[in-house]
């Protein structure tokens, strides 16, 4: 393993494990792996099998390109200009992702819906749920089959792994935030 890459790996194992509140040991009992050898990588000398690696991502909830790759800066702030906004529904819905670094799974995206548009959603992984929260207008969600209006104020969760669509059946603009969560964060499907 490069200097770089251990010294990433010893940098993102610890930050991960003291963000979960995890001890050496909790985390080794998680991944099934020797305690030392959680040690060894968080000084930096460690070299894990990519078996071991895959323990230890699966642990804290991470992909392995995550353990590996340069460490992420607590603090990140991302001008408003500067947030990426996707045009769908012919240019009628502005998608705004609000994730300035990737989360395996999690989405958080603003949409704004033009007057008498309709979007349809991708259904994700098995098991997401996602949950719609109306800032402004009223936004109706057509899932399984029924309806569900969901006015300003109002927090909306589905079964994101099924067809979806939203539409804005109002005279004016309506936004909102989603917020898709993989099943591993979410717990299990009811």
């Amino acid at each position: 393993m490069s200097t770089d890459a251990a010294t990433n790996l010893s940098r993102n194992v610890l930050a991960l494990r003291r963000g979960r509140n995890l001890s050496q040991a909790s985390l080794a009992t998680l991944a099934g792996i020797p305690r030392s050898t959680i040690a060894h990588i968080e000084s930096g000398a460690g070299n894990p099998s990519l078996a071991n690696l895959a323990r230890l991502s699966a642990a804290l909830g991470v992909g392995i390109e995550e353990l590996l790759a340069r460490p992420r800066n607590a603090c990140v702030l991302v001008p408003a200009a500067q947030v990426p906004v996707r045009l769908r529904a012919s240019g009628r819905v502005q998608v705004a992702d609000l994730l300035p670094e990737r989360v395996r799974g999690l989405e958080i995206t603003r949409m704004c819906i033009e007057p008498q548009a309709t979007m349809r959603g991708t259904a994700h992984v098995f098991g997401t749920k996602e949950y719609l929260h109306t800032i402004e207008g009223e936004v109706s969600v057509l899932v399984a089959g029924e309806v569900f209006v969901v006015s300003a104020g109002d927090v909306f969760a589905f079964p994101g792994d099924q067809a979806h669509s939203y539409v804005n059946r109002g005279a004016v603009d309506a936004v909102a935030l989603s917020v898709v969560v993989p099943v591993s964060m979410a717990g299990p499907a009811t």
